[in-house]
């Protein structure tokens, strides 16, 4: 499986110090609109896989990275090069609309 999954401990390592860029999506267990998105999300980890890194971070159990990066709502999608935030999306977006996103953040990492 090409989704990771990441939490307050592996968070630098696998996210801030990645090589290529990296998906986060900040979801939780209960939420309605993450469980919509998760196999959209899963799907591209597998189409993207080399291009980009993607992983879902729980924020009930990694409240201190939500906290950090001011996560308010979810689902909560980030986009992370180089250790920075370069996008983020908030709610449910459609497959196309994604792909959209990942593609404009593969281009601009270039």
């Amino acid at each position: 499986m090409s989704l990771e999954h990441f939490t307050d401990a592996n968070f630098k390592k696998e996210v801030l110090e990645s090589e290529l860029p990296v998906l986060v999506d900040y979801w939780a267990n209960w939420c309605g609109p993450c469980k919509t998105i998760a196999p959209i999300v899963e799907e591209l980890a597998g189409l993207y896989k080399g291009k980009i890194k993607v992983g879902k971070i729980d924020v009930d159990e990694n409240s201190k990275t939500a906290t950090k990066y001011g996560v308010m709502s979810i689902p909560t999608l980030m986009f992370f090069k180089k250790g920075k935030v370069v996008n983020q999306i908030v709610g449910v977006l459609s497959k196309a609309a994604l792909v959209k996103k990942i593609e404009e953040n593969i281009r601009e990492s270039a």
